[in-house]
């Protein structure tokens, strides 16, 4: 049998195991999408237009304001001249992946159909069960997503939850108090949804940080707040920009006293002390809680391209070397970074990894990343599969073009001897279902937290 029949066997086969999709942004009570916009107009899909000319890379309204009947039409006909030119790429498969499989949709999205396209999505969009059945077709028996977008609870035997809302060691294009201001808008409020990753606005804060006493008056209130019962993880952001090297209080008091003429110097100084501050309070939780954090996806303007220095992965070891009884759990979005997180993982017993980042979320990629983890990291260091999407069409597409990854790699291995294909399957299984039970208490069905 040749590697390619191999590979369609072995999907066949994958597809029967259960997941746990350990990251999504899905919304309790909205699971599905809403209508054509949030299948063509995803982050990878605006990003994919914008390179072909589309005039707008700017991401539709986010939640918890969602874009209008008007907004999503407008966008939607803007982005109609450009579809064939992103119909070569891997969100372009997807698309058709959603459309074909989902709304038996298999015609060209032209300027004379997209309305009755549009109808058919939102039509379905409010249909719960609807929802549930997609998720089921793909196996995947529960998805992580963020606190915020808990809704009612509505959801919650479907949905577990993760806190993203301060992300203290993130940057963004010609700011240099980001982490300060991360800070203040958490200080004294309850847990809300994290400030959008390319957004210039700044609303005013509940308080305004001045003091060092204040920096760790915040970082308490922000333990403290934590809705430990009811998440995870909670999540991280490590810019690639930011020197971590440990600064001294009178240095970062001496920064404070210097935040009307901040520069870099200064945005070092926020982001390494806070956020060394917040991961050593985290680290006094022990086990409760994951910090799974993001690297690689850098801001730009409007979105985030992959970049990563060789000084922040060292870096990266010595923070996650130091607070040895605080797991970490890296999205990484940088291709050529996986063998070094892959050796760090092997030797920090509390670091392990997770599926594959925006930036990595390409099949010849995801293939790569896929066979250097196989080979380098332990099954119960590592989790197979997050979709990072907004509705259950898209945590589909995703879970079966992983899939299809899957099966070539693992098909390769076994022509080469490296497994059987009982081993394979085993693998899989221990991936994709087990390994996120193990390492973030996701459980299979509504109830205790595992662990």
């Amino acid at each position: 049998m040749t590697v390619a029949h191999s590979a369609a066997d072995l999907e066949q086969e994958l597809a029967e195991l259960p997941v746990l999709d350990v990251h999504t942004h899905l919304c309790g009570g909205k699971l599905a999408a809403r209508g054509l916009h949030d299948v063509l107009l995803d982050p990878l899909g605006v990003s994919d237009l914008y390179s072909a000319g589309c005039p707008r890379g700017t991401r539709l309204s986010q939640f918890p304001d969602w874009p209008s009947r008007e907004e999503a039409h407008q966008r939607i006909e803007e982005a109609l001249p450009f579809l064939l030119r992103v119909a070569n790429t891997s969100t372009g498969w997807g698309v058709r992946i959603i459309l074909r499989d989902l709304y038996d949709w298999h015609e060209p999205i032209t300027s004379a159909n997209w309305e009755r396209l549009d109808d058919l999505i939102r039509e379905r969009s409010s249909d719960d069960a609807w929802a549930r059945s997609v998720l089921s077709r793909v196996n995947i028996r529960r998805s992580c997503t963020e606190h915020s977008r808990r809704g009612l609870g509505q959801d919650d035997d479907v949905l577990q939850y993760s806190l993203e809302w301060g992300l203290f060691m993130r940057t963004r294009p010609g700011e240099f108090d980001t982490a300060v201001y991360e800070l203040e808008r958490t200080w004294g409020r309850p847990p809300e949804a994290p400030a959008p990753v390319c957004s210039a606005l700044r609303p005013p804060t509940y308080r305004v940080i001045r003091t060092l006493d204040d920096v760790h008056g915040a970082i308490r209130h922000y333990i403290r707040t934590i809705p430990y019962a009811e998440v995870i993880a909670t999540a991280a952001s490590f810019s690639t920009d930011i020197d971590y090297r440990q600064p001294s209080d009178s240095e970062m008091e001496a920064a404070l006293e210097r935040r009307a003429t901040a520069g870099l110097t200064e945005r070092n100084i926020y982001a390494a002390y806070i956020g060394e501050a917040f991961l050593a309070a985290l680290e006094t939780r022990g086990t409760d809680i994951v910090l799974q954090f993001s690297l690689g996806a850098e801001a730009l303007p409007v979105e985030t391209a992959s970049r990563v220095r060789q000084k922040t992965l060292a870096q990266l070891a010595e923070i996650v070397g130091r607070h040895p009884h605080l797991r970490f759990q890296c999205f990484l979005s940088s291709r050529h970074a996986n063998q070094t997180l892959c050796s760090l993982c092997r030797e920090l017993p509390n670091l392990s990894l997770a599926g594959f980042g925006a930036h990595n979320f390409f099949p010849d990629t995801i293939r790569q990343v896929f066979a250097e983890r196989l080979d380098m990291v332990p099954i119960n260091k590592q989790v197979g599969f997050f979709s990072d999407a907004y509705s259950v069409e898209w945590a589909y597409a995703k879970a079966i073009i992983v899939r299809k990854q899957m099966a070539h790699v693992f098909a390769e291995k076994i022509a080469q001897g490296q497994y059987d294909r009982e081993q394979a399957l085993w693998v899989a299984r221990e991936l994709l279902f087990e390994s996120p039970q193990s390492l973030l208490r996701m459980t299979p069905e509504h109830g205790q937290l595992r662990g």
